[in-house]
């Protein structure tokens, strides 16, 4: 066992705008997340990471960053942040912060002068390249929608967004950028932050020769010239030289494009470049032609195969991050379960018994689902609302259609308020909300939860709990069982050096599958389930979202 803190912190994501509002302007701040300090506690959660809170126009909910070094006015003031941070290291809680350095906005001063003239000293800080027979400088289609590249009339020339037309792509072959932004991040670790999950952070190295992509659709894909680009890891290595090996912190990064061979590369155990990668595997199952923009459910064997391969493929070779969901993900509980208490139970269980660090987005210990928005103009995410514009407009789909793709898909089911009590606005905000509260409010809410020893607060409460006292839950190796089981996802948890053994099995259905306990674990101890039983033995039939831990 290679003893870490990160390897045995929970972490909860905030999505600062839907936290806590303190200030009645419907919009989360610091200060509403400091006053739920108490709450993150009692959960047993030991780390936060915060979603951008950094001053931006929030083109992109504040993936967007105008200045590195300030916070956004509407989330709070830098003594705002300090006052958070000093409090919650009182409590053991350690904050990571989300590094942004793919792009900036276009409203960085680094930006600004850069698109003033070609022999500006900034010029080469982002992508600049003249068009190509009047057209774009290549076919790569941006991740919002459209083209990746913008025209600027000021000097004739097109700059690269691989995102939104805001968010221009720094230059990362440029050693000035890359010492703007390791002396940027030794400056929030001067302050006492405790490490950063690093936005897209494998698209930051693109081919240089920025050839035409294979077509998709309306545009090409540029994605095998810029995700594990050419010079990904010498750039996080130099990063982790210059910056990351001077401090205790954790690091995680948001890796599109990150497989199970390649993943050691970038968060191998010796600790040359990250911590840990988030795969996205798991989260692109049932994607069809429209890419996520799909009413199809997901495909529990391949989930079961994918988990699998990372817990096996990255024994001994690097470490996991585990989740369900995020700030770009539809709601846990409705994307993996069918929104019940039951199932939100039976995915925690999974979540926190699997070997990796887990991250828990806020709300989902709470059983929060998707918001099923009825009309377009209760939706606020850029890309949701560009993708209905792009592929109705194109025919691609019906209006009809799009809705319910977006009440299923869309990233503004994870990014309503977190659901307090049954007060108006969920005990968001006295204010009005920047994106509408779920109506089911009334009856999925924290002050509910907290009293009912039976909910799914409590139910992560305890699971948290007996993962930190249990080191073969964080540690021990992962033996797959019941492969080819369609309903149940089942494995061993084993650790030689404290002689622990573990059997966990989880019905990912809704209806009763069957399932043969092994034998070396009759008379187990039954540790938690969410239903009231004693230890099952033998052939057992499980029963819809059933899940338990047992240990012998």
């Amino acid at each position: 066992m290679d003893r870490k803190w990160w390897k045995e912190s929970i972490v909860y994501q905030i999505y600062p705008s839907s936290f806590q509002d303190s200030d009645g302007d419907g919009i989360g701040d610091l200060n509403g997340i400091r006053s739920r300090l108490d709450y993150l506690k009692d959960l047993g959660v030991n780390v936060l990471w915060l979603c951008p809170i950094m001053d931006s126009p929030m083109d992109d909910n504040g993936y967007d960053i105008s200045n590195y070094r300030a916070i956004n006015p509407r989330f709070g003031t830098m003594e705002d942040f300090d006052a958070l941070l000093a409090e919650a290291h009182q409590r053991g809680i350690r904050i990571v912060m989300d590094l942004v350095v793919n792009h900036t906005s276009d409203e960085h001063p680094w930006f600004i002068e850069s698109r003033k003239s070609v022999d500006n000293s900034y010029r080469d800080y982002y992508i600049w390249k003249p068009g190509k027979d009047g057209h774009e400088p290549n076919n790569w289609g941006a991740s919002f929608g459209g083209s990746a590249w913008k025209y600027d009339p000021q000097t004739d020339m097109y700059y690269l967004h691989l995102f939104s037309p805001k968010q221009p792509d720094l230059n990362w072959e440029n050693p000035k950028v890359r010492d703007e932004v390791f002396n940027m991040m030794t400056w929030w670790f001067d302050k006492g932050i405790d490490g950063f999950r690093m936005d897209v952070i494998s698209m930051i190295s693109k081919d240089q020769r920025f050839p035409d992509g294979e077509k998709h659709g309306l545009y090409g894909n540029g994605g095998p010239y810029y995700v594990n680009g050419p010079r990904i890891h010498e750039f996080l290595q130099e990063m982790n030289q210059r910056v990351l090996s001077k401090y205790d912190i954790m690091t995680v990064g948001e890796t599109p494009g990150a497989t199970v061979e390649n993943a050691p590369q970038y968060a191998g155990l010796d600790g040359k470049e990250l911590n840990m990668v988030f795969p996205f595997d798991h989260v692109g199952i049932g994607d069809g032609p429209l890419g996520k923009w799909t009413t199809q459910r997901y495909d529990f064997m391949q989930l079961k195969k994918i988990l699998s391969h990372w817990q096996t493929g990255l024994d001994g070779k690097a470490w996991n991050s585990l989740f369900w969901g995020n700030h770009d993900q539809p709601r846990a509980a409705s994307r993996w379960g069918d929104d019940s208490p039951l199932s939100a139970k039976m995915l925690a269980i999974c979540l926190l018994s699997l070997q990796g660090t887990p991250y828990i987005y806020e709300g989902d210990e709470l059983g929060m689902t998707n918001a099923y928005f009825k009309d377009l103009s209760q939706y606020r995410d850029i890309e949701s609302l560009n993708a209905f514009k792009e592929l109705t407009g194109a025919g691609l789909i019906s209006a009809d259609e799009m809705m319910e793709c977006l009440a299923l898909r869309s990233r503004d089911n994870a990014r309503t308020p977190v659901q307090w009590d049954d007060s108006p606005n969920a005990g968001f905000t006295t204010g009005t909300p920047w994106i509408e509260v779920n109506p089911n409010y009334t009856a999925i809410n924290a002050a509910a939860e907290e009293k009912d020893p039976d909910s799914v607060f409590n139910y992560y409460k305890q699971m948290i709990t007996l993962r930190k006292s249990h080191l073969g839950l964080i540690y021990g190796s992962f033996q797959l069982l019941a492969e080819e089981n369609p309903q149940v996802f089942a494995y061993r948890r084993t650790l030689a050096e404290t002689g622990e053994n573990y059997l966990i099995a989880c019905n990912f259905s809704d209806k009763d599958a069957a399932f043969t306990i092994p034998a070396d674990f009759a008379g187990a101890r039954r540790l938690i389930g969410n239903y009231p039983d004693t230890a099952p033995t033998g052939a057992v039939t499980l029963r819809p979202y059933e899940a338990f831990v047992l240990q012998k």
